[in-house]
């Protein structure tokens, strides 16, 4: 699972989600060019959607410092990617899997330049 195999203690929150979109852009990438194995994909998009139930998870408490615009918007993302996760579970297009791993990037880009303006 993407979520727990970055456990180092010393990274903070928003690194490990950075990470762990980061790897869930590369295995989507990755199923996408073995178009014809099934079993990768499906691994991919459970994988990805883990991920964004855990910044969901964050996203909803109201400890984290977020603005409510920001809550707002990564809970639409979060919940736009679940969306696309189960209606595509059995076709999913190219465009589909491009737009999940575009935002799992451009989301992790975003973390890590907000911790290097901390």
């Amino acid at each position: 699972m993407i979520a727990h195999e970055v456990e180092s203690e010393s990274l903070p929150v928003a690194e490990k989600q950075a990470m762990c979109l980061s790897r869930g852009a590369l295995l989507l990438d990755q199923a996408k060019q073995k178009s014809d194995d099934r079993q990768l994909l499906t691994y991919a998009l459970n994988e990805n959607l883990e991920v964004w139930v855990a910044i969901k998870t964050i996203a909803e408490r109201n400890d984290t410092g977020m603005s409510d615009n920001v809550r707002d918007n990564l809970i639409r993302l979060c919940n736009y990617v679940a969306d696309t996760t189960f209606k595509s579970a059995e076709e999913i297009s190219e465009e589909a899997i491009d737009s999940l791993i575009n935002i799992n990037l451009q989301i992790s880009e975003g973390l890590l330049e907000g911790l290097q303006r901390q």
